[in-house]
């Protein structure tokens, strides 16, 4: 059996909660904005993985900080009636906080909406740091959030710190900063997802991680 963690973080979007619908409009505003075909449901869960400051400037060239600032008009104006929280994380987030375990966010969505969900959702005080894009000098997969998250905690990246998320760049950055990296989704791994970066275990659903963290 694992050991129990001093400290888990946690990736926010479509880990902790639902945050497609608004992703979804957002990015087609912008594509439409600048001529490009919008995408699909399914073509915006399989391409929106990076930050924005990492995933723009190939999508629209030297237009993507004009086509960000699209996007973000449409977001603001959106997401938090869109939030949803996923099944079972607030139950997740109290009975680990009451555990004892250090919690943080490392996220790719940009700092100042991420820490407003957070506080719309009444959840900012399970957290010691929340930490988006552009907080840190790089972004997912890179370690440098998971400095972040952790300061203050007197917890330094490793073994003792889980790093849970539901795509593979949650679990990359994990490996880049020598933590463990944790699966939560309901969607077991598809084949060759995960190569170089495997979850040390996967969880279908938020409470199974916190119902194993109190048995450890």
């Amino acid at each position: 059996m694992s050991a129990r963690p001093r400290a888990i973080l946690f990736d926010w979007d479509n880990t902790l909660v639902d945050t497609w619908p608004a992703l979804h409009e957002s990015i087609n505003a912008a594509l439409e904005a600048f001529g490009q075909v919008p995408w699909t449901f399914d073509e915006t869960r399989k391409r929106v993985r990076k930050s924005m400051r990492d995933s723009f400037p190939d999508l629209f060239g030297a237009n993507w900080e004009e086509a960000g600032e699209v996007f973000y008009q449409h977001f603001a104006a959106i997401h938090l009636e869109k939030l949803e929280a996923r099944p079972g994380a607030e139950g997740m987030l109290r009975q680990l906080k009451a555990a004892g375990i250090y919690l943080g966010i490392v996220s790719n969505k940009n700092g100042d909406y991420l820490r407003r969900e957070a506080a719309h959702l009444g959840w900012d005080s399970y957290f010691g740091q929340i930490v988006g894009a552009f907080d840190a000098k790089r972004d997912k997969p890179a370690s440098d959030p998971v400095d972040l998250a952790l300061q203050g905690s007197g917890i330094a990246p490793g073994g003792e710190v889980w790093l849970a998320g539901d795509d593979k760049i949650d679990l990359e950055c994990a490996v880049n900063a020598g933590c463990v990296p944790i699966l939560v989704r309901e969607t077991g791994p598809e084949a060759g997802e995960f190569d170089g970066h495997p979850p040390h275990r996967h969880f279908h659903k938020c409470q199974e991680l916190s119902n194993l963290v109190e048995k450890l």
